[in-house]
């Protein structure tokens, strides 16, 4: 034991020096971050209070993705985004929500369910395409084992593009949706 402290105390600090300015400046990066954030979730929130009375219910469903954007889909709900507190809600049921947010192509497999579920849907109903899978059927595209775009399958209000794309990207697609 008296040798490993001998080794430490005659060994002495290994590491690099602490960079101040280095971290200064990252921490202005962050804090302009969350003010954007911020702004736009105030946006969102104003929007969703004036045409949905304060909550706004999504289904998400995944038609046959990678699973890139399914993972900024979550990153929406921790603690860092929290879009849950702008009043937007993820749901389990269809039949509870108001927006079906569908990522990547449309499997075959997956069509007829993606039709039930779009029919499932209370009116009015919107639907927003994520991804660039979800736009267009990204490297994918249409063959035997898959439709292509979410559009080929069921009406598309709107397209977040992206590969994938960001949380903050999502949420902008979201609040272009309903701010006309």
């Amino acid at each position: 034991m008296f040798g490993i402290y001998r080794k430490i105390l005659t060994t002495g600090v290994l590491t690099e020096k602490f960079a101040r300015k280095k971290r200064a400046t990252q921490q202005v990066a962050l804090e302009s971050r969350e003010t954007g954030i911020d702004e736009l979730g105030k946006k969102l929130q104003a929007t969703i209070d004036k045409r949905f009375a304060g909550s706004l219910h999504i289904r998400q469903v995944d038609a046959g993705s990678c699973n890139g954007c399914e993972l900024e889909i979550h990153a929406l709900n921790n603690v860092y985004y929290d879009i849950e507190r702008f009043g937007v809600h993820f749901v389990a049921s269809p039949r509870h929500a108001d927006v079906l947010l569908v990522t990547g192509p449309v499997s075959r497999n997956m069509e007829a369910a993606l039709r039930r579920t779009y029919e499932a849907t209370a009116n009015p109903k919107w639907v927003i395409a994520v991804g660039d899978c979800g736009a267009c059927g990204g490297e994918f595209g249409v063959s035997y084992a898959s439709c292509g775009a979410v559009a080929n399958v069921i009406p598309v209000d709107a397209v977040v593009p992206g590969c994938p794309p960001t949380p903050l990207d999502l949420m902008r697609g979201i609040l272009d949706l309903f701010s006309c």
